[in-house]
């Protein structure tokens, strides 16, 4: 018979893990209900043109939306590359870039490329830009609220970590080599025998 500590109790499971798959559950039956409910009433081309009409559409956003933050993506690499030949301090990242908030537009194209009504209106809410700027604003004030609440040993104790030592943020490469002390004699440098079976 052994003794000992009691095992650890089980990591308490968070009430998002516990309703997100009933959430997509009663979306799915809600999505697949209002498509049957719209074929009763205007009839299956109808809903065919619904689904395919959204589905060109979400294509079309995400193409616009991945062109412009490959765009920004550039802009940004150009400007540091240029603040690094001047020898300049890289200026704030230009907000015009971060209010366009591409990754809603993403978000918006791909729900219009879900089948659906309910995707289809989510996607077009998120195509107005004061929408995604209030999810945005929304979005970053929930991720500062986290980071703020985050236990030591964290992702965030590891961020605050790196800003100490490094307050600028930049990158040193090197190469470490160490100087040991000779443990026996060495082989010389040169090529090596070919291996037979």
């Amino acid at each position: 018979m052994t003794t000992g500590a009691p095992p650890p109790p089980a990591p308490k499971r968070s009430r998002a893990r516990t309703f997100l798959p009933l959430g997509v559950a009663a979306w799915l039956v809600l999505e697949i209900w209002l498509l049957t409910v719209v074929a009763d009433v205007a009839g299956g081309p109808a809903v065919l043109a619904l689904l395919v009409g959204g589905a060109v559409l979400g294509a079309a956003v995400v193409k616009r939306a991945g062109r412009r933050a490959f765009r920004n993506l550039t802009s940004t690499f150009q400007q540091a590359q240029a603040a690094a030949r001047t020898g300049a301090a890289p200026s704030p990242a230009d907000r015009a870039g971060a209010d366009d908030r591409n990754g809603f537009l993403m978000l918006g194209g791909l729900l219009l490329m879900v089948p659906g009504p309910l995707s289809d209106a989510a996607g077009l809410l998120l195509l107005i830009p004061q929408v995604r700027s209030f999810l945005g604003r929304y979005a970053e004030k929930a991720v500062e609220r986290r980071m703020g609440a985050a236990s030591p040993g964290s992702l965030q104790d590891a961020f605050q970590q790196a800003r100490i030592h490094r307050p600028d943020g930049k990158v040193v490469q090197g190469e470490v080599i160490r100087e040991e002390a000779s443990q026996g004699p060495r082989r010389p440098e040169g090529p090596r025998p070919p291996l037979t079976p």
